[in-house]
């Protein structure tokens, strides 16, 4: 991402700053957010920025404040996952817990490895799984799920191992015939089927008919 800037001059209500903040990143990458820090030079100038380039700026707006406003609703994508839970046969609370924990239902997410969208996926990923917008909703839940459903498969149904599969690579499991050592990895297992769980209680004690699927823990 390139470094953008705004100069101003004199004092704004902090309303408008705010508003020019959005502006700023919309134009620096519609795509992925950042950070963004304001430095007030010798004229009394204010600059902003979402890469400082120089000492002397201090952090302004944090990029979760902003992110926020990118984020669903956790029902805003139900049909969405619906539909790709009745086509690659994946528990549809399954999907959603990896959604929640992924990205938090920001549909524009970017990690710093890369991943991208609700699912975070792996740019690498995209064009076998028909992805061909990552910050299309539908496109990335179907395409997640049918990576998601590919180690499901790979790993026997177990859903913890497919699971840390997703989170780090088939082969780390095939490697350790486990959930491997990594802290990372294992407290992604942990937050996904502890929302995964917390899910199919709400489901199972509202009486909702709720989808199934061939998987262990």
């Amino acid at each position: 991402m390139k470094p953008i800037s705004r100069h101003f001059a004199g004092m704004m209500k902090t309303a408008a700053l705010w508003a020019m903040a959005g502006a700023l990143l919309c134009l620096a990458a519609p795509s992925a957010w950042a950070d963004i820090y304001r430095y007030v030079d010798e004229q009394g100038v204010t600059h902003y920025t979402n890469v400082p380039t120089r000492g002397g700026y201090t952090l302004y707006i944090r990029e979760a404040t902003l992110s926020k406003k990118l984020r669903g609703s956790p029902a805003s994508y139900d049909t969405h996952i619906k539909e790709a839970s009745d086509l690659h046969h994946v528990d549809f609370d399954l999907i959603k817990a990896v959604i929640k924990v992924e990205s938090d239902f920001n549909p524009r997410a970017i990690s710093k490895a890369g991943a991208r969208g609700l699912m975070q996926v792996m740019p690498g990923n995209f064009v076998r799984l028909g992805i061909s917008d990552p910050e299309n909703p539908r496109q990335n839940i179907i395409g997640g799920t049918c990576y998601l459903r590919q180690m499901l498969n790979r790993f026997g149904g177990k859903t913890t191992l497919a699971l840390a599969a997703y989170n780090a690579g088939p082969g780390a499991v095939e490697k350790y015939n486990s959930i491997p050592p990594y802290e990372e990895t294992r407290n992604y297992v942990r937050k996904v089927m502890l929302e995964y769980r917390r899910l199919r209680k709400i489901r199972r004690d509202s009486g909702m008919q709720w989808q199934v699927h061939a998987s262990t823990p």
